[in-house]
């Protein structure tokens, strides 16, 4: 579905600042797969995002999405297959559009003259009803008017309106309060398995990584230390993990925002 070879990429190569990004990385995304990606600031992580949704083009390595080689193919392009969520829950949605106006441009209706039928809104309010926040009697809102949570999750509903072939999820529920990451993370459950979207979720919460999806990887200095799934992962514990990475790279995991996040 997704497969990843030797991608590599240094930020501001020949000067003092040259930060090398990713490593040598390779990954293979199966169909269905629903990844975990774990790691301290400064891993890869979003940077990898970056790289697959073309943000910027690789040094060196290929990007095969479907078979199809996207490694140089152009961000807007990619987007209409790759869908993404950030950590701002500002980002994703129009403020200043009511929840109608931004799910009609969800379902595709980009010209101002697309009239939103009764049946269309019938199809707003149910996928609306599925959030269990009762954004479907609030259509006419302004998006602005929100809250985080209630954005975020209204964000993932038009990030998968029509489901695409991969979803990215960049640390999606980190801006929210512990109580509503929680109920955004069972939607994003939800909505993932609904519709067997193929999925990567960047998170700073060991915890979550090991109950959500099928399989769970650890990113450092821009390459996959450890990739768990089946059997072994339904075993781990939060201590295994940084186990995991006391092995792989000879010293502590010692982000305090992973350790603190799972307290």
């Amino acid at each position: 579905m997704l497969r990843l070879s030797h991608l590599e990429k240094t930020f501001n190569p020949g000067t003092a600042d040259a930060k090398r990004a990713l490593c040598d990385l390779s990954l293979h995304v199966r169909p269905g797969d629903f990844i975990s990606i774990i790691g301290a600031n400064g891993a890869g992580k979003s940077t990898l995002f970056n790289a697959i949704c073309g943000s910027f083009f690789t040094d060196s390595g290929t990007i095969l999405l479907d078979g199809e080689d996207i490694t140089l193919q152009p961000e807007h392009v990619r987007a209409r297959r790759i869908g993404r969520l950030f950590q701002d829950p500002m980002r994703g949605t129009a403020p200043d559009m009511t929840i109608e106006e931004n799910l009609a441009v969800a379902a595709g209706m980009r010209s101002w003259l697309s009239r939103v039928t009764a049946k269309d809104r019938r199809a707003f309010r149910d996928r609306l009803s599925t959030l269990g926040m009762g954004l479907e009697d609030r259509m006419n809102q302004r998006v602005g008017l929100l809250s985080g949570g209630q954005r975020q999750a209204l964000t993932l509903l038009m990030a998968t309106y029509n489901p695409p072939r991969l979803l990215l999820l960049d640390e999606h529920t980190a801006a929210l309060d512990p109580g509503t990451a929680e109920k955004v993370l069972a939607i994003t459950r939800q909505t993932v398995e609904a519709y067997s979207i193929t999925c990567l979720m960047i998170t700073h919460n060991m915890q979550s990584a090991l109950d959500l999806g099928n399989r769970t990887i650890m990113m450092d200095d821009g390459c996959v230390i450890y990739d768990v799934s089946g059997e072994e992962r339904a075993h781990l514990t939060i201590h295994d993990l940084t186990a995991r990475f006391r092995d792989a790279r000879g010293r502590e995991l010692d982000n305090d925002r992973m350790l603190l996040g799972n307290v």
